[in-house]
């Protein structure tokens, strides 16, 4: 019992056991992430890097900071990378051999799954412990969250990042592994100890497009408030070479058709401020020449070229966690035009350093940006409707700091990772004692 009870501990103190006290320690457990196809310490912006791998290792660091001890687990998918990576005392990110040693689009993953489950069992055995809680990410995660709760007794908790029955909305084609994928969300959804909706309208989906059942919590995504926010504009632009009466909007994220930059280049052509020295269009995300990415890149700057926006276009490829600050806050808006998000990081990422966002009034974008207030929301693929919400925010300077520093406000007051890890804590916590009040209420079996 005295481990179980060891499991429970939120903070140092004094709990109640029966009619026992009991001093518990800081030290909250042990606690797997598992992102199979995003690696927490990836770079960000490769072909499939964005949000989810942020936040994995955001949320990571921000527990092991409450107490916990926290194993995030991924795919290796290069010879050259470390098996394991120690991000904090800890906090550590371990790479786990599963099918070829080599990147694979995440709908040709599946079949490597169960060797990923035999590789994490592997693990636990050769550090002679098991995980009682197990936080997965992502539909392919959850397949093993299940499969290991077949194997072992532990809670899991999910986070889809995206949903399939959204995103096959959308598209003309479905892949091969959609039907997979939708009943294993649905599964996952059913069976799981916890489900993490990271905005009401996530969990408006899941209900009326996945299933009924299942238990479901809201906790939105997070920002790193000291790093974000810690350079002012004008400073930002002058370390950046951008000219201080400059009209700069702003795209960050992955190459990737979903993503919408096509709409917003055709916004950025549509503008009335088209023809302006002033207005900037800046387009940051990494990308692989060859690979899906980088032949939606090729595509991107083949429209900037026909549209005639050279001048104006930059690519300054991907942005180092350092550079990211001075970017968006060099920018008057950043916008966010994906076709769907489930959240949106880069959305609460502009915010935090006091930048006005426009962005596609879908998912999970209608909680993070608050239209008039922090921003504004247009329909998706409307170019038309981008333009002229970017035009107001660049035609009235004024207005746009306001929005900023309301934004501001607002990511500070209820999204910071630190914010975001008291909450996850706070699910485990529970998770975690209804554990200990089942093992010592379980019958025992005679010998």
């Amino acid at each position: 019992m005295k481990n179980q009870l060891h499991l429970l501990g939120s903070r140092q103190g004094t709990y109640s056991w029966g009619e026992k006290s009991i001093m518990l320690i800081n030290d909250k457990g042990r606690l797997a992430l598992i992102s199979v196809s995003g690696d927490p310490a990836a770079e960000i912006g490769q072909e499939e890097a964005g949000g989810q791998n942020v936040y994995v290792r955001q949320v990571g660091l921000a527990l092991a900071k409450q107490g916990w001890r926290v194993d995030m687990f991924t795919r290796r998918i290069d010879p050259e990378q470390a098996n394991i990576v120690q991000h904090a005392p800890n906090c550590r990110t371990i790479r786990l051999t599963a099918g070829p040693v080599q990147f694979i689009n995440r709908d040709d993953a599946f079949g490597y799954l169960p060797e990923f489950v035999k590789q994490f069992q592997a693990f636990q055995k050769q550090e002679g412990y098991q995980y009682p809680l197990v936080h997965t990410n992502y539909w392919l995660s959850s397949w093993v969250g299940m499969e290991l709760k077949k194997l072992q007794p532990l809670k899991q908790i999910h986070t889809y990042h995206s949903l399939g029955a959204v995103k096959y909305r959308s598209v003309s084609h479905l892949p091969a592994i959609a039907s997979t994928r939708l009943a294993v969300e649905k599964a996952c959804l059913e069976t799981a100890d916890r489900i993490v909706a990271t905005s009401p309208q996530e969990e408006e989906h899941m209900r009326n497009l996945v299933s009924g059942k299942g238990m479901i919590e809201i906790v939105p995504c997070g920002t790193d408030i000291q790093r974000m926010g810690s350079i002012a504009r004008q400073d930002a632009r002058q370390q950046l070479g951008i000219p201080r009466e400059a009209k700069v909007v702003l795209y960050v994220g992955r190459f990737d058709r979903r993503k919408g930059i096509e709409t917003l280049v055709r916004a950025i052509a549509k503008s009335r401020w088209q023809g302006n020295a002033d207005l900037r269009l800046m387009i940051a995300g990494g990308y692989r020449p060859g690979q899906s990415d980088g032949m939606e890149c090729d595509r991107i700057k083949t429209i900037v070229q026909e549209l005639g926006l050279n001048e104006i276009v930059t690519f300054p490829g991907r942005l180092t966690d350092a550079e990211l600050p001075s970017y968006y806050a060099a920018a008057n808006v950043c916008v966010v035009p994906s076709h769907y998000e489930p959240f949106g990081l880069v959305a609460i990422e502009a915010m935090a350093c006091g930048t006005p966002v426009v962005a596609s009034k879908v998912g999970g974008l209608q909680f993070t940006v608050v239209p008039e207030v922090t921003g504004l929301l247009v329909p998706p693929q409307d170019e038309a409707a981008f333009a002229e919400a970017i035009d107001r925010i660049l035609s009235n300077p004024a207005w746009g700091e306001q929005l900023g520093e309301i934004g501001r406000q607002r990511v500070e007051i209820a999204m910071s990772w630190e914010s975001v890890a008291y909450r996850l804590t706070s699910v485990y916590s529970k998770l975690l004692a209804q554990s200990a009040v089942q093992s010592v209420q379980k019958p025992q079996v005679a010998a």
